[in-house]
């Protein structure tokens, strides 16, 4: 049984979305961000950075692991699911990986900030980081121009990054000028392990307006 920390981010949904494709049991804990649960010291003792996701592998002297892309790695190792066992379809898969940990996640959280959170709209910040952003999505482009998926097969390297395409219109990005990113962003989302996982933990703010939802996003950054 997999012990699911989680909260309804991009890369909390990483963790659901890999936990519903592998077809593991898990159990899920919804963190409150508002009141920064995250922060608290039950919570350190799991992950010090104090950050979801988080999971506890019961079946395996109750591991812990934080990360999300740790998480993945973790996950399809010990399922032998969604990473290649060859030496270079691993590489592919890790180097993906690596590019939306690195890359596009950091970026449009910044450019998610800038645009939505920060007290001040301060027009070089959302630029800068819309834009890198947008190049990023230029690369994803042109690699899904030559293959289906981000490694050729599908992986947790498309699990990494879907969450966050996702979310583009929250950093304020269009997709329409990235018509191969669109194909792969409808193929995967309407895989049904992605369908359940995005909804894990379920959403309480539906009916929030954008201005409430940047003002308790705000609070946690505080």
């Amino acid at each position: 049984m997999i012990e699911l920390y989680t909260a309804a981010t991009p890369n909390g949904k990483k963790a659901s979305i890999m936990l519903e494709e592998t077809g593991l049991n898990y159990n899920v804990h919804k963190i409150n961000l508002t009141e920064r649960e995250q922060k608290e010291g039950w919570f350190l003792k799991i992950n010090p950075n104090g950050r979801i996701p988080a999971i506890i592998d019961r079946d395996n002297d109750d591991f812990e692991v934080f990360e999300s892309g740790a998480i993945l790695l973790y996950l399809a190792e010990k399922t032998g699911k969604l990473i290649p066992s060859d030496d270079k379809g691993r590489s592919l898969v890790m180097q993906w990986l690596m590019f939306q940990m690195a890359g596009v996640g950091p970026m449009q959280g910044q450019a998610n900030v800038f645009l939505r959170y920060a007290p001040e709209k301060i027009k070089f910040g959302i630029d800068r980081y819309q834009n890198e952003t947008k190049r990023l999505y230029s690369v994803l482009d042109g690699r899904l121009g030559e293959f289906e998926y981000l490694a050729g097969d599908y992986s947790i390297a498309d699990i990494a990054t879907w969450p966050w395409i996702n979310a583009h219109e929250w950093a304020g990005i269009s997709l329409e000028n990235y018509q191969n990113l669109t194909r792969w962003f409808e193929l995967v989302g309407n895989r049904p392990a992605v369908i359940k996982g995005i909804n894990v933990p379920p959403s309480e703010d539906s009916n929030e307006s954008d201005e409430e939802k940047a003002a308790k996003i705000t609070k946690i950054l505080s």
